[in-house]
């Protein structure tokens, strides 16, 4: 990070001071750190606190121009190698996203050309409003980067979904950022599925899983910072889609098993993270299934395997990376999986261990190898095991062109 120019964004909320403790960490790592507040922000913290800790003037009003020579927006704008907004409220997120520039903040971030991060804090229901969603995918669309909130209690008494991450673990991305080879995956293209898919039962109901989609998504995004051409197919729409990814939105296995089928032949590599429906309904009733006396008794027939398809037909130099969500016999069902599907690696998981379910943000993962090879990981963030999966694809692609 030494050298690295970084422009922090400050917006009005009680995590202002956690940004006063970002810009102390980043300096102390060798960055050149610029702090730009709104209003209100500077109702929480004292621009002077800012400018001592980064030794740098601090910029709250669009109107005073510190240096005759520059106009201090685009100044400031054509200065970053990264711009960091920390803590973003969803007042300064809906003007980032509808294009409103009536700040100094706002002002210059439509004006930067550099990469841009924006790191929420808000009230849990804020945070899950539908405009606040509907604002954060339209920036992920715009190629935004967001640093998820973390859990927790909440300065309005609330626990929950909102806190703005820690001044050490937002440290630890921007290091991690400056130090990204984005040329490791380069020219190549990369399928990746996520999410559970739903099978219809009649208008009003489906059968579905609890994957939520999170790792696949991890994996699309770290594939794509470190250069591929990246297709998600998707039965997941909860999730903002990364940037400069393409989407492919399916709901049945049926679906998901079509829209790989008809990009497989272009892709380098395919990672098979999403929980695909094993079984579908025979039937699909045309109207509402009514409710009677006694049971109900539903009739299923196998679904396509997409993973198996996928390792049947694969070429020499593609890569076939498939997920194992278990409960038992972990090591057993991965060896067994890795072999019928014709997998170079599965990664395989106990879901029903804490941290490594369904739904939340953390994995405990063990690689198994078609060459025999096994490496367990630790708990660790679903972005890291999206990194290390990332690794490992890059190293499979290395060896088949080498081999």
């Amino acid at each position: 990070m030494q050298g690295k120019n970084i422009l922090l964004a400050v917006s009005g909320g009680i995590a202002v001071y956690k940004a006063v403790a970002l810009t102390s960490k980043l300096t102390q790592k060798g960055a050149n750190v610029k702090v730009m507040m709104t209003e209100h922000a500077a109702q929480f913290v004292p621009p002077l606190s800012f400018q001592v800790l980064s030794r740098n003037d601090v910029y709250t009003d669009t109107f005073d121009e510190k240096e005759s020579k520059v106009v201090a927006h685009i100044d400031l704008a054509d200065w970053a190698d990264l711009v960091i907004v920390a803590p973003a409220t969803a007042n300064l997120i809906g003007k980032m996203a509808n294009g409103i520039a009536d700040d100094m903040v706002t002002t210059t971030l439509l004006a930067t050309e550099a990469p841009v991060w924006v790191a929420p804090a808000m009230n849990v229901h804020m945070i899950s409003h539908p405009a606040v969603v509907r604002n954060i995918e339209r920036l992920y669309q715009d190629g935004i980067r967001f640093i998820e909130p973390d859990e927790g209690y909440l300065a309005c008494g609330y626990i929950g979904r909102g806190r703005l991450e820690e001044p050490e673990k937002i440290t630890a991305r921007i290091e991690e950022f400056f130090q990204e080879d984005k040329t490791v995956l380069a020219g190549k293209k990369i399928l990746i599925t996520a999410g559970g898919t739903r099978e219809k039962l009649d208008p009003v109901r489906y059968f579905t899983n609890r994957s939520s989609g999170k790792m696949g998504f991890q994996i699309a995004e770290q594939t794509m910072l470190k250069g591929a051409e990246v297709t998600l197919v998707t039965a997941t729409r909860e999730l903002p889609i990364p940037p400069n990814v393409k989407a492919v939105y399916v709901d049945s296995a049926e679906e998901m098993y079509e829209a790989v089928a008809h990009v497989k032949e272009q892709q380098d590599a395919f990672v098979m993270a999403a929980a695909v429906a094993d079984y579908t309904p025979v039937e699909v009733h045309e109207h509402k299934i009514k409710k009677q006396s006694g049971n109900l008794s539903i009739q299923f027939k196998r679904t396509k395997d997409i993973l198996l398809s996928v390792g049947e037909t694969k070429r020499s130099d593609q890569v076939v990376i498939g997920f194992a969500a278990e409960t038992q016999n972990i090591a057993e069902n991965a060896r067994t999986k890795l072999t019928k599907k014709h997998a170079d690696l599965i990664v395989a998981n106990n879901v029903s261990e804490p941290g490594a379910g369904f739904g939340v943000d953390t994995n405990i993962v063990t690689f198994y190898f078609a060459d025999g090879r096994e490496i367990a990981l630790p708990l660790l963030d679903k972005r890291e095991v999206a990194a290390r999966i990332t690794t490992e694809i890059s190293r499979a692609l290395d060896a088949q062109h080498n081999g």
